[in-house]
Formats: structure tokens, C-alpha cells, sequence
């Protein structure tokens, strides 16, 4: 088994969407955290088709520290799982570790993550102990959480926080799939054979607003729920058996009473009410239906999940990237 040195021990992963308010704040707070823990890292950072001056902020930190910054483009706006999955494939370390640009996860905490990697886990997921959300926010937060683990069986306490470590054998097998809309967290766990977690300090975004509006999360969970698990198909089909049986039965009653007991007509508007129960239920089963097709449709149609309109990255004269500093550019050899 060989081992290049050339691969820097911890890649961090941060997407960025129209954050140029709080990236000095980032950069800031960062660097010498990363620095600190003594290993060998890069930061990529992955622009996800910002619309303010977030590209050029990117550009100028890359200029002053090109040794452990990259930056990769896109040509528009993908989501935050697409560009945590293209700074995967672009991302060369044995640690990768994911973080929001917001600041609500400090920095500082990615050594405690890196630290519980070491220990022999693959997958290092985090727990907020504080959050600083408002409170529907946590309310629904949590209550998605119950519901999602229930029907996929993933097991993630505190689904919607982003600081998160990878193995590189975790990160290897989600670069081999080519799913268009995923879960990148729920999609770690399935591939993990040793996951845990742990408890991280949460903060007050520093700059900004949550890019996730009301619909945009209620789109997440319908991603999260319909890409893992066929639950909610299954459910549908059994509650379709079980009205048809009901069904079935409030005919029979309604039969036998018009025999003995003759015509009625003050039962129209209780017929009523559970005919536009049922619809609804049938309705909101088709839009379910919808879901899944949906994904088969945008699946089958093999697009580009994402375009990479290009790299800013260190190169030596072979065109290839440059080791971080203090690592010589050389194979070793290892038994087996």
C-alpha cells in the first residue's frame, strides 16, 4: 500500500452563497484555527453562484494564502449539497470536514471533530448543545428529526447542522454516485461502518440571513424523506387498502339501513365531509406520487448535477497542485 504525502491530512468544505458580509469574519477566525492543530489542511471553498461580490473576496484570499485555499466556481446556483459534493471530488485530504460560512458553527471546533476522527470513527456528526435559532425553527427542526429517523431509519440527531466529519472512504463512495438530489449527511450514514457524534458550541449567525427560506427547508425534508426510504409509499398503499375496506363497509350499512330503516337524507352532509376527506387524502398520496417520479424524471434525464466553471488553485510547472508547505512531494511505501 502506498501513501503519497503529497494529500494534506484535513480538507474543509465550506459552501458559499452570497456571504460576502461575514467572510472577513470567517477568514478571520479560520486559518488560525486550522493552524493550530498542527496537521497539514486546505480549505475549499466552493462558490455556489453568488450574486454579490463573494467571488472576488474569494479570489483576493486565495491570493494571499494559495498554499491551503482553493476555490471552486460554479457557473450558477446548484444548492449547498451540490457544492459540498463538488468540493469533495475537488478536495484531497484523509479528513474532510464540512462547515457553513454563517459562523454559527465556530471553526474552532473542527479540531474536536478531527480529533474523534483519529479515534478509528469514519463519519463524525454534530449536535448543537445551544441552538441560536428562533424558536419555530427548532420546534419543526426537531420535529422533522423524529419523523425522518422513524421513516429512513438515519439516525442523526441534529440533521440540519453541517459541521460534520468524513472519512475518505466515506467521501470516495459518495463521489461515486450520481444522485441528483440527496442528503449528503443521511447519505454518509448509510456508508458508515463506524459513525458517531458529538456535542459543539452553537453562535448568532455573524453576518447575513439564513438562505433557507420556509419552502426551502420543507423542499430538504421531501428530499431527505423520498430519497432514503419508500415508507411513505408503502403507507399510502396500506391506508388505500384500509379505506377500501372501510369503504366497503359504510356501504354495506348504508344498504341494510335503506332496507330496513328506509331513505334518509340528513346523512348527505356527513357523506359529504368524509367524500372530501378521502379526496384530500387521494390528493395529497398523488402529490407524494409526484415526488418520486419527479426524482425518477430529473434522474433518467442525466444532466450535470453541477458546472465547475473553473478552479483557483496552486499548480507547479507540470500543471498539477502544489503540496501544502512543510510536505515533500514524495511516495512512501508501507507493508501490507
Amino acid at each position: 500500500m502506498t501513501v503519497s504525502l503529497t494529500k494534506p491530512e484535513i480538507s474543509v468544505v465550506i459552501p458559499i452563497y452570497n456571504e460576502q458580509a461575514g467572510l472577513a469574519a470567517l477568514f478571520a477566525r479560520l486559518y488560525p484555527a486550522l493552524d493550530k492543530l498542527g496537521a497539514s489542511y486546505e480549505i475549499v471553498f466552493v462558490n455556489d453562484g453568488s450574486r454579490d461580490n463573494s467571488v472576488s473576496i474569494l479570489a483576493e484570499q486565495f491570493r494571499q494564502r494559495p498554499d491551503v485555499t482553493r476555490v471552486v466556481l460554479f457557473n450558477g446556483n446548484y444548492g449547498q449539497h451540490m457544492a459540498i459534493l463538488a468540493g469533495f471530488e475537488a478536495s484531497r485530504g484523509e479528513i474532510m470536514v464540512t462547515l457553513d460560512a454563517d459562523l454559527q458553527n465556530p471553526p474552532e471546533e473542527i479540531g474536536n471533530l478531527v480529533a474523534k476522527m483519529r479515534e478509528g470513527y469514519d463519519y463524525v456528526g454534530s449536535i448543537r448543545r445551544k441552538r441560536q435559532d428562533s424558536a419555530w425553527r427548532t420546534y419543526a427542526s426537531k420535529a422533522m428529526n423524529r419523523l425522518r429517523e422513524r421513516i429512513t431509519n438515519i439516525k442523526i440527531t441534529d440533521q440540519g447542522n453541517m459541521l460534520r466529519a468524513y472519512g475518505r472512504n466515506i467521501v470516495d463512495l459518495m463521489n461515486q454516485c450520481a444522485e441528483v438530489n440527496t442528503f449528503v449527511p443521511a447519505l454518509a450514514y448509510r456508508f458508515a461502518r463506524n459513525p458517531t457524534e458529538i456535542v459543539v458550541e452553537h453562535e448568532e449567525r455573524s453576518a447575513g440571513e439564513s438562505k433557507y427560506s420556509l419552502y426551502s427547508l420543507i423542499r430538504l425534508n421531501f428530499d431527505l424523506v423520498t430519497g432514503f426510504s419508500l415508507i411513505p409509499l408503502q403507507f399510502y398503499s396500506m391506508m388505500g387498502m384500509l379505506m377500501s375496506l372501510l369503504s366497503a363497509l359504510l356501504v354495506v350499512v348504508l344498504v341494510a339501513r335503506r332496507l330496513f330503516l328506509g331513505a334518509e337524507a340528513e346523512g348527505v352532509f356527513t357523506l359529504f365531509a368524509i367524500t372530501f376527506f378521502f379526496m384530500g387524502i387521494i390528493l395529497f398520496g398523488i402529490g407524494l406520487l409526484g415526488e418520486y417520479v419527479g426524482r425518477i424524471f430529473q434522474q433518467v434525464r442525466a444532466r450535470p448535477r453541477y458546472v465547475v466553471q473553473t478552479i483557483l488553485q496552486q499548480r507547479d510547472d507540470n500543471g498539477q497542485p502544489l503540496p501544502p508547505p512543510g510536505v515533500e512531494k514524495r511516495t512512501v511505501g508501507r507493508a501490507s
